[in-house]
């Protein structure tokens, strides 16, 4: 294996390693590994104007964006995960962060990666910890977990944090099914960053469309970092469209509500009740996660693992076949 390949982090996905490790061709695989949305949003047909022509900042976007998300103090970028690798980079010195664990790990190793000190801690350790952080890093509701933070609470450590000259950065990539819980709409305050991303409610992930929202300074700062051309016109349009229809997200929100509790019941029914989860994945805690995962594997069924703590996350299932297809899977457990 080459190195580059050992060194990367573990995410959802990885069909083709899977088929390849397993003997089971790619397009036969159930992958419920990611948390991402699979009745996404329907693009259509991108006209080929779009494809013919340069982003332009003025194509409505940045406007529809403002409208969904409730402040127009935004930027947008190539997924949520451009942001995430830009961020420790306008941070002077060698800062103290706070990172949730178990949670997204590209967080971690981005701010390691640039030198700074990450801690790891659990929610119910963050505040004690507070007073020994220059920026705290917050998945909201948290990826694997579900763990969901009040708004009251998170307000009062970025005011704490910003009154030393410290961040609060919040990813809110699983935000959606619950906007009302989002801090988006306090923005800008200086010190508070807040990440929101299309890839997991809209199920956009290959669009690669995302939104950093913070004051006008950082956004200048991670802008010019950038440089033109974030995103891809094509993106544009997409993401456009999905940002302002309104009947479908509402509807959206109903199903995703219904097929998680669905999703929870199932696995409760099979002995694998869930410790956390959102509308779009389920958390259980297990003694043999990589038994699990593997016993699935070979039924062609891709779960994310997690060694520590040992637990699995499912996705939800996309249509009767593929729920039918889990229920035999856990009956084989």
């Amino acid at each position: 294996m080459p190195e580059s390949r050992a060194l990367m982090q573990v995410h959802g996905g990885g069909v083709r390693q899977a088929a390849a490790r397993y003997g089971i061709p790619a397009s036969e695989w159930l992958d419920l590994s990611t948390g991402i949305n699979p009745h996404g949003y329907p693009v259509g047909e991108v006209p080929q104007r779009v494809w013919a022509r340069l982003p332009e900042p003025d194509d409505g976007l940045e406007a529809a964006a403002a409208d969904y998300y409730g402040t127009a103090a935004l930027l947008p970028v190539a997924g949520s995960q451009a942001a995430i690798q830009l961020l420790p980079a306008l941070r002077s010195g060698t800062a103290r962060v706070g990172i949730l664990e178990p949670s997204y790990n590209e967080h971690a190793r981005a701010w390691r990666e640039a030198g700074h000190t990450v801690r790891p801690l659990n929610g119910e350790a963050i505040a004690a910890a507070l007073p020994e952080l220059d920026v705290l890093v917050l998945v909201h509701p948290n990826n694997p977990t579900g763990q969901c933070f009040e708004r009251a609470d998170l307000l009062a450590w970025h005011a704490e944090l910003a009154a030393r000259g410290g961040w609060l950065i919040v990813d809110e990539a699983f935000m959606d099914v619950t906007p009302g819980a989002s801090l988006a709409q306090d923005a800008p305050r200086e010190g508070l960053v807040v990440l929101r991303s299309l890839g997991k409610f809209f199920g956009l992930a290959g669009a690669r469309v995302g939104f950093v929202i913070a004051d006008d300074a950082m956004r200048a700062q991670l802008a010019a970092r950038l440089g033109p051309w974030g995103l891809a016109g094509p993106s544009r349009w997409i993401a456009t469209r999905a940002l302002t229809d309104r009947a479908w997200q509402a509807e959206t929100r109903s199903q995703l509500q219904a097929r998680g509790q669905r999703l929870a019941e199932r696995l409760r029914a099979h002995g694998l009740a869930p410790t956390g989860g959102t509308a779009l994945f389920q958390w259980c805690r297990v003694d043999d996660p990589a038994g699990w995962q593997d016993h699935l594997g070979r039924q062609g069924i891709l779960v994310r693992r997690f060694d520590a703590p040992g637990s699995l996350r499912f996705g939800l299932p996309g249509d009767a076949a593929e729920w039918q297809r889990l229920e035999a899977g856990l009956q084989r457990a």
